[in-house]
């Protein structure tokens, strides 16, 4: 069995390339869904905010705004893949819904309660197009993120998962 260690780079290593995928697919189904980027920062950047202001004191600022908030989708995704790969290791059945789940949970947890409680967007409403594209956007995640995590695990010669 593979190190604790090699788990977690394979499962990080997906987490960012979920979160790319998950990136480009937004950015080409956000019209299809009727999405607009709108006048307000997205969640990630006002966790960029609440992280800097712990950090430094202040909110980060205008020129940086933008490279902040993809930092932070990055970081999440590439902590959520390390986890992932964790669990899947101690319960490999995890595996089997292909990152279904997993897309399911952290849509459930990171958008509909913790952005929502921490005061960074609003708590999901019952509207049809913005559910919907967060749930095929998670979706595009989990399964992204199962794939390079198998990916991963196949081209270190550590396969089963």
């Amino acid at each position: 069995m593979r190190s604790l260690l090699t788990t977690v780079l394979i499962g990080a290593g997906a987490g960012l390339a979920a979160s790319f995928v998950m990136d480009r697919f937004q950015d080409v189904a956000a019209p299809a869904f009727g999405m607009d980027e709108g006048n307000d920062d997205p969640a990630t950047v006002k966790a960029a905010d609440t992280l800097s202001n712990a950090v430094e004191g202040r909110p980060v600022t205008q020129k940086h705004r933008a490279a902040a908030g993809s930092a932070m989708h990055y970081a999440v995704g590439a902590a959520i893949g390390g986890g992932y790969a964790l669990a899947v290791r101690q319960w490999p059945e995890l595996a089997k819904g292909w990152g279904v789940p997993a897309g399911l949970t952290t849509m459930l947890l990171l958008d509909d309660v913790l952005v929502p409680a921490a005061g960074w967007g609003p708590w999901p409403q019952a509207e049809v197009p913005g559910n919907a594209y967060g749930l095929a956007s998670h979706l595009v995640f989990g399964v992204a993120m199962e794939g390079a995590r198998r990916a991963g695990a196949g081209a270190i010669g550590a396969l089963p998962a």
